[in-house]
C-alpha cells in the first residue's frame, strides 16, 4: 500500500522521514497555489478591476475549502491511526466515508452557489460592472464544478497518509502544467480560441482539475490498496462517519469562519476602492507562497504524528513535532524576511499599476512581519489533528481571527487608514501562533508524557 514503508513513520530517524515526506507535499501544495498565481499574473494582464472581480470569486471558493477540510483532515487522521495499528480494512472504510462526506458538501456547496450567485457578489460592494461581472462568471464555472477539486484534494490526502506523497505531487505537476498552457488561450483568445477573460481563467484552472481527478484515480486503483477497500454504496458505521466529523468539523469550522471573517474584511477593503481590493488579492496570492508550504509542513506531521499515535509511539510523538518546528523556523524567517525587505520588487512581479502598487508594498511589508507566527499556527494545528484533537486550534483560530474586525475599525480610524486593516490581520497572526504552539507543548507534557 504505502511509498514509505510504514515501520518508517514508527522507526529510525525522524527529520529524515519528516523530509522525505514533506517535500513532496510542499511541493504539491506550492503546484496547488501556483493555479491562482497564474491566473493572477494574466488576469492582472486585464486589469485591476477584473483582478478584484476574480479575487473576490477567490473568497468564495477559499469558503469551500472548510466543508472539504472536515472530510479531508479527519479522514486523513482516522486512517492514520489505523495504519498505525496495522488495521487496513478499517482504514477503507473510513477512506469510504471520507470520499461520501466530500461528496455531499461538495454537491450542496454547488447547489448554494448556482442558486445565488448574484446575492453573494452583491454583498461585496464591488463598484466597477466589470469587476462584478468577473467575480460572477468565475464563482459560477468554478463552484460548478467544484466536486472534482473535493475529489482530489481527498484522493491525494489518502496517498499522503499511505505514505505515498511523489504520486500526487506528479499528477499535479501535469494538471498545473495544463492549466499554464489553456489560461492564455482562454483568457486572450489565441487562435482559434475566443478571448473569454475570467471565464477562461476559471475554466483553466477547472480543467486542470478535472486531469487530476483522473490521474489520481487511475494511480490510485493500480498503486494504493486503500481505493480497492472503496464502496461508496455502502453506508459505514455511524461511528466512523462520527469520528470523522468530529476531528474534522472544529478545523473545518475554523477555516469557514476564516473565509467569512475575510469577507467581511473584503468589504471594509472595498470601501478604499477596487485598487485596494486588488492590492490586497495579490498581495494575499504572494503570502501564499508562504502558507501553502506551511500547509505542506502541517499535512507531515500530521500524518507522522497520526501513525504514531495509532502506534502508541507517543515518545517519537514529541520529538517528530521539534523537529518539524526547526524546520518551520528557518522556512518562516526567510519568507519574513523577503516580504519586509523586497516588498515592492515582488509585488511588480504581477501588477504595476502605479495606483495600486504602493497599497501592495504596505501590505506585504506589513503582513511580512508576521509570516513566522502563521507557519508556526499552521503547523502546530497539523500537530494537534494528528493526536484526534483540534478544539485547540478552532478556539484559538478562531478567537483571535474574529479579534480582527473590531481591532481594524479602531485602527482603521487612526492615522493608519486602510494599513489598519494590514496591521490587525498581522497582529492577530502572530497572537494565533504564539497561542497555540504554547498550548501544544502544555497539552503535550500533560497528556503524552504522562502515558508514555
Amino acid at each position: 500500500m504505502n511509498k514509505i514503508n510504514e515501520n518508517d513513520f514508527l522507526s529510525g530517524s525522524i527529520t529524515r522521514v519528516l523530509v522525505r515526506l514533506s517535500i513532496p507535499i510542499i511541493l504539491t501544495s506550492l503546484i496547488e497555489m501556483a493555479y491562482s498565481i497564474v491566473d493572477m499574473l494574466f488576469i492582472g494582464r486585464l486589469g485591476s478591476y477584473a483582478v478584484a472581480g476574480v479575487g473576490i470569486a477567490g473568497m468564495i471558493a477559499w469558503f469551500s475549502d472548510g466543508l472539504c477540510t472536515l472530510a479531508s483532515i479527519g479522514g486523513q487522521v482516522k486512517i492514520g491511526h489505523c495504519l498505525g495499528a496495522h488495521n487496513e480494512e478499517e482504514a477503507g472504510r473510513c477512506f469510504t466515508a471520507m470520499l461520501q462526506i466530500g461528496l455531499f458538501f461538495g454537491a450542496a456547496f454547488t447547489a448554494v452557489v448556482l442558486l445565488n450567485t448574484d446575492g453573494i457578489v452583491g454583498l461585496f460592494h464591488l463598484h466597477n460592472p466589470e469587476s462584478v461581472e468577473s467575480a460572477a462568471v468565475y464563482m459560477r464555472i468554478t463552484s460548478g464544478l467544484i466536486l472534482f477539486y473535493f475529489m482530489d484534494i481527498l484522493m491525494t490526502a489518502a496517498f499522503n497518509v499511505s505514505g505515498d506523497t511523489k504520486t500526487p505531487f506528479i499528477i499535479n505537476t501535469i494538471g498545473f502544467a495544463a492549466n499554464i498552457c489553456l489560461d492564455p488561450l482562454l483568457i486572450f483568445g489565441i487562435g482559434p480560441f475566443p478571448a473569454l477573460g475570467a471565464a477562461g481563467a476559471a475554466i483553466a484552472s477547472a480543467a486542470a482539475q478535472i486531469i487530476i481527478f483522473f490521474l489520481l484515480l487511475s494511480a490510485g486503483i493500480r498503486r494504493n490498496a486503500l481505493f480497492g477497500r472503496v464502496h461508496l454504496l455502502q453506508f459505514q458505521k455511524a461511528s466512523i462517519y462520527g469520528g470523522i466529523i468530529r476531528i474534522g468539523a472544529p478545523i473545518a469550522l475554523q477555516n469557514m469562519l476564516f473565509s467569512v471573517c475575510s469577507m467581511i474584511i473584503a468589504t471594509f477593503i472595498a470601501g478604499y476602492g477596487d485598487g485596494a481590493v486588488a492590492a490586497q488579492k495579490i498581495g494575499s496570492q504572494i503570502e501564499s507562497i508562504t502558507w501553502m508550504t506551511a500547509n505542506g509542513f502541517m499535512t507531515a506531521i500530521n500524518t507522522f504524528i497520526s501513525h504514531n499515535y495509532g502506534a502508541h509511539a507517543y515518545s517519537r510523538v514529541h520529538r517528530g513535532y521539534l523537529s518539524m518546528m526547526k524546520i518551520v523556523l528557518v522556512w518562516g524567517s526567510l519568507c519574513t524576511f523577503l516580504l519586509v525587505a523586497f516588498p515592492g520588487q515582488i509585488f511588480s512581479l504581477f501588477l504595476n499599476d502605479p495606483q495600486v502598487l504602493p497599497i501592495g508594498i504596505r501590505y506585504l511589508r506589513i503582513i511580512g512581519f508576521s509570516e513566522l507566527f502563521m507557519c508556526m499556527e499552521i503547523t502546530t494545528s497539523g500537530a494537534f489533528g494528528g493526536l484526534g484533537y483540534t478544539l485547540p486550534p478552532f478556539l484559538s483560530g478562531t478567537i483571535l481571527t474574529l479579534a480582527r474586525i473590531p481591532l481594524l475599525l479602531v485602527l482603521t480610524r487612526t492615522p493608519l487608514g486602510l494599513d489598519g486593516i494590514w496591521v490587525s490581520i498581522s497582529l492577530s497572526s502572530i497572537l494565533k501562533g504564539t497561542v497555540l504552539t504554547s498550548w501544544y507543548l502544555h497539552y503535550e507534557k500533560k497528556t503524552l508524557k504522562i502515558k508514555a
